[in-house]
């Protein structure tokens, strides 16, 4: 996983300026991390050097990107043709790639700690806009745009003051950019919740996405099958199955299934296991069992898909 420090390296480096020049001359390590850039300025600089890699990052973007790109996953590219509103969280590896040299926008970058719960309110976790099984890239009309660069540029204003509490007015403008884009998704991404069922709905997403990511073959699932779940929910398992097909439209086993399947997309792309070490850490006692799930899901087998 890319750490900021291997964040602020990538962009300084072949040039004289310090990675510390870059970061807030005033930020302190119990505030979390936070910082914005101009994305045309930053090029620049790093002009001649290669594209940014596909990898999983220690940190939250938000990127207002001007310009024909490409952004590209595990198993899916989504082409930016004019502008885009680009919302990256740690959960999913991903780069995006310009296909031209007439670029620009405006990017901020922060820590869990950062946007913390007790500090702005937000529990990222279970925002939409970074669910792990979403592509949150959105095209924006010219008026979007400037909705979106008004925000940026408060914060950038904010981030030069010596205004004591500019931080807490900075969480507010990075609530504004999110919930400006969670406007764009669509209704179903939104649903609320309210009810118990509802509520079980969310603890059961919490549970699944608790044992994401995958960061050694050693480490392993614990809760795999839709029983598993049932049982730490202290939940019947034909009543968890309705809520969810309630709240989600699918099965518990098909919700597991796709999770399993993202994250095995990302180990056969990102790491160089084998892929009994990959079948090991999803939780298939055998090797064959991960082959015929992962064919069933994707139509490939571990190996075609990685190759």
């Amino acid at each position: 996983m890319k750490s900021l420090d291997s964040f602020y390296q990538d962009i300084t480096e072949g040039s004289t300026v310090d990675p510390n020049s870059l970061l807030p001359n005033d930020i302190q390590k119990e505030i979390g991390h936070f910082n914005v850039f101009d994305i045309k300025e930053l090029l620049e600089r790093m002009k001649g050097k290669p594209g940014m890699p596909y990898d999983r990052r220690a940190y939250y973007k938000i990127s207002l990107i001007r310009g024909h790109n490409k952004a590209e996953y595990a198993d899916k590219v989504i082409e930016i043709e004019k502008q885009g509103l680009l919302f990256a969280t740690p959960k999913i590896p991903y780069n995006y790639l310009p296909q031209d040299t007439n670029q620009g926008g405006q990017f901020c970058v922060f820590t869990s700690e950062f946007l913390s719960k007790n500090k702005s309110g937000i529990d990222l976790d279970e925002l939409p806009i970074f669910a792990s099984d979403g592509y949150p890239i959105f095209q924006l009309s010219d008026e979007e745009v400037s909705e979106v660069e008004l925000i940026f540029n408060k914060i950038q204003k904010e981030i030069n003051s010596d205004y004591i509490y500019k931080y807490d007015l900075i969480r507010n403008y990075v609530a504004e950019l999110i919930h400006f884009g969670q406007k764009l998704q669509p209704i179903t991404a939104l649903y609320s919740k309210h009810n118990s069922a509802a509520r079980v709905s969310s603890l059961f997403a919490e549970l699944l996405e608790r044992q994401f990511p995958i960061e050694s073959p050693n480490q392993r699932l614990e809760l795999r099958t839709a029983k598993d779940f049932a049982e730490r929910l202290s939940v019947h398992v034909n009543h968890l199955n309705k809520v969810l097909k309630e709240n989600t439209g699918k099965t518990t086993t098909e919700l597991i299934s796709s999770r399993l399947t993202n994250e095995a997309k990302i180990l056969l792309k990102q790491t160089d296991w084998n892929i009994s070490e990959i079948a090991y850490s999803l939780g298939f006692e055998e090797l064959a069992h991960f082959s015929n799930f992962f064919k069933k899901q994707t139509s490939y087998t571990p190996l075609a898909f990685r190759s």
